[in-house]
């Protein structure tokens, strides 16, 4: 494989796993999953979540994608690094800037500020039901989803906080 092939591949997988992100955290943690995903939707003093538990499954299944690229096909050893770039992505901006897990820093303009927007919306909603903005690294219009939201909660699709300003 060259090098600009596992570039592409690295990069693909990269971008593909917002795609990936965003159907798993949807359907599986805000569908069957959700009794893992519950705590972190809720207040609590722990440090350690049940929901991430998901980090331990998906971290699982990268560390296989490298072992079985490694022995079998180089494609998806470059397929896993992208993953696992994702991963650190992810745990930057989703656990570290907008739930302030290792660092505090509230960001007061531009995209930074947008993706804590954003997910600050998502969390707006009460249980499992309706919400918005399920992806991690792209973040829409926070305007948008409060109207989405507004919508949402008028159609009884879900239970939203007074707080979130829908």
């Amino acid at each position: 494989m060259s090098w600009l092939e596992a570039i592409a591949v690295t990069l693909a997988a990269l971008a593909g796993m917002e795609l990936f992100a965003w159907y798993a955290h949807k359907y599986i943690m805000h569908g069957w999953g959700w009794g893992w995903h519950r705590d972190h939707h809720e207040p609590h003093d722990s440090m350690f979540e049940k929901n991430d538990l998901f980090a331990v499954v998906f971290g699982t299944i990268n560390a296989a994608m490298y072992v079985f690229g490694a022995l079998y096909w180089d494609a998806l050893w470059w397929a896993a690094l992208g993953v696992n770039l994702y991963g650190v992505i992810y745990a930057f901006i989703h656990d570290g800037l907008v739930h302030q897990r290792f660092f505090r820093w509230v960001p007061k303009r531009g995209y930074a500020k947008r993706l804590v927007q954003a997910h600050k919306l998502h969390h707006a909603t009460i249980g499992k039901e309706g919400g918005v903005s399920f992806g991690f690294v792209i973040a829409r219009d926070p305007q948008k989803l409060k109207a989405e939201l507004r919508m949402q909660k008028e159609l009884g699709q879900a239970v939203v906080r007074e707080s979130a300003g829908a």
